[in-house]
């Protein structure tokens, strides 16, 4: 930031390393409405480009976005999210009351509800859910957002092996009592995510006990759901297609006949196929096409905020990242802002903390600069000047053009400012998250999208031993804070509590913020109902295909 021949000469780099990827005419972005979507109109059936395949379609199990996204035509929890507001609205349960002092929720559910097997859903297969994903064998990464049960995180980590101890309780077929250990203000908004979602007791236990991992449950034909769609067809790396699910409690609401996702990492394929018309939407789109996309056809594209941070993560567990000096180097040596206004592009905000900037009115105090010149320093007082006896450095990403760019800008900074060589290593999605899991890199590309709007629902990652952790990281001091931020009544209490603790995680430095993200991707006017929202909620039921 001190030498403004250095910012020149890297604005100039990223221009030459992103405009050939822009170097397409109109003709190039006009959609041509090919066989698969016009037949997809008529027919009622949505052709949606998904990113990647699937790791699994077991809600309780998964942890990507490209897997909830089918998981939400799949399941229904007691709640839905209307789109516009992300209000609670009634799901499962068709009404619910909570006590005066907000820790015991009695909820009612609908006596139609069904399962794809047409048989009833009941409170005992939320309890039963909820039994499964913390059990302890299971060791489901998304547990932990269970814990504010009572006795729930006791009972997941083997303190406690009674569940009926545990808070939650069917008091009928009809009816459920859950009682937490603190006031969790988002209980509601959370039953979206899936690891919330009810599960059918027959179709586990048909494959082994409930704490077995992939024991092929959640195949076509053995996949008991109960939204409004169901899984009909997997072809892997193929496609994976839901058909309507006649049972489903309001099927008359259900305008889209089937759903086809199809796994695309190849960003620039995906973008080929919806320009020919064999696509209603993308999952994301190419960075070199976001501005062609602006001045040809704006009506296609679709940005708009996304509650998410694009972070690289240190597995501490491994030189050179063992050390917090060498880490908050690699941090402090990172423009960010050269990263959103130069290889982005799309909106993107520069981040200096974890949590995104007011979220539900919280924002971080604490930031992450851009600091060479302390990088440097701090690299030094490590024992490596300039980078010198730095043992080597790999980044690892998921396979994505546009995760390629990003690592490529990344590593051409830190080269610069401290002397350091970066390899640039690529897994396809599967073979990545078991990386990550298995704390088998040194550097890894990853994110972070709010499961409900809460700053907990950021910091809460970071906890030790946490299924969502992936670092190694660990710190009591943080821990203790997280946990009273948990119980904080006070709104004023419970921010300032949060803030000490993103503070520590900023100065240990397991992770560098990147950005806050915006969602990017293409649709076809023919889709209708699909309504834009930072959580990135899609409400199937909503959507329809008709003329554009």
């Amino acid at each position: 930031m001190h030498m403004r021949c250095r910012r020149s000469a890297w604005a100039a780099f990223l221009i030459l390393l992103v405009f050939p990827l822009a170097g397409c005419g109109a003709r190039e972005t006009r959609v041509q409405q090919g066989t698969r979507v016009q037949q997809g109109t008529r027919d009622g059936v949505l052709h949606i480009g998904n990113d990647a395949e699937p790791q699994e379609l077991d809600p309780h199990l998964v942890t990507g976005v490209p897997e909830h996204r089918i998981l939400l035509s799949l399941f229904e929890g007691l709640t839905t999210l209307d789109p516009k507001t992300l209000e609670p609205k009634p799901g499962v349960a068709e009404s619910w009351t909570v006590s005066d002092d907000q820790l015991v929720y009695t909820f009612t559910l609908r006596k139609d509800a069904r399962w794809s097997d047409g048989s009833p859903v009941t409170a005992q297969d939320f309890v039963y859910a909820w039994r499964r994903i913390l059990s302890p064998k299971l060791a489901a990464e998304y547990a932990y957002m269970l814990h504010c049960i009572q006795n729930a995180k006791e009972f997941n980590e083997g303190a406690l092996t009674d569940f009926s101890q545990v808070g939650a309780k069917a008091l009928d077929d009809y009816a459920l009592q859950v009682t937490l250990a603190h006031p969790t203000p988002s209980l509601l908004s959370m039953q979206v995510h899936s690891s919330w979602f009810p599960v059918k007791r027959a179709s586990i236990e048909k494959h082994g006990a409930i704490d077995v991992r992939n024991s092929g449950w959640t195949r076509p034909g053995e996949l008991a759901s109960n939204g409004p769609f169901k899984l009909t067809e997997w072809k892997p790396g193929q496609v994976i297609v839901v058909a309507k699910n006649e049972h489903y409690w309001d099927a008359t609401s259900v305008k889209l006949n089937a759903v086809r996702f199809y796994p695309m990492e190849d960003l620039q394929t995906e973008e080929r196929s919806f320009r020919s018309g064999d696509l209603h939407i993308t999952g994301d789109m190419p960075i070199g096409k976001i501005p062609v996309y602006q001045r040809e056809n704006s009506a296609a594209l679709v940005i708009h905020p996304y509650l998410g941070t694009y972070f690289y993560r240190f597995n501490v567990t491994k030189p050179p990242f063992t050390d917090a000096r060498v880490r908050k180097a690699f941090a402090l040596a990172l423009n960010r802002d050269e990263i959103v206004q130069n290889v982005t592009k799309g909106g993107e905000r520069a981040a200096s903390s974890f949590v995104p900037p007011d979220t539900a009115g919280y924002t971080s105090a604490n930031a992450m600069p851009y600091d060479p010149d302390q990088a440097r320093k701090l690299l030094a007082e490590a024992g490596f000047p300039n980078g010198q006896g730095l043992p080597p450095v790999e980044l690892l990403y998921n396979t994505s053009e546009n995760h390629k760019l990003i690592a490529e800008a990344a590593a051409e900074m830190w080269k610069k400012e401290l002397g350091v060589m970066v390899t640039l290593l690529n897994q396809d999605w599967k073979v990545y998250l078991s990386s990550m899991n298995a704390l088998d890199y040194q550097m890894a590309r990853s994110a972070w999208v709010g499961d409900v709007l809460d700053p907990i629902n950021f910091l809460e990652c970071f906890l030790t031993g946490g299924g969502n952790n992936r670092t190694g990281w660990s710190s009591p001091r943080y821990d203790a804070l997280i946990a009273q931020a948990q119980r904080a009544a006070d709104a004023g209490e419970r921010n300032r509590l949060l803030n000490e603790a993103e503070g520590i995680l900023l100065d240990e430095a397991p992770i560098i913020p990147v950005y806050t993200y915006t969602r990017k991707f293409l649709k076809s006017p023919a889709l209708k109902g699909w309504e834009p929202n930072i959580l990135g909620y899609v409400l199937y039921k909503n959507l329809s295909l008709g003329a554009s």
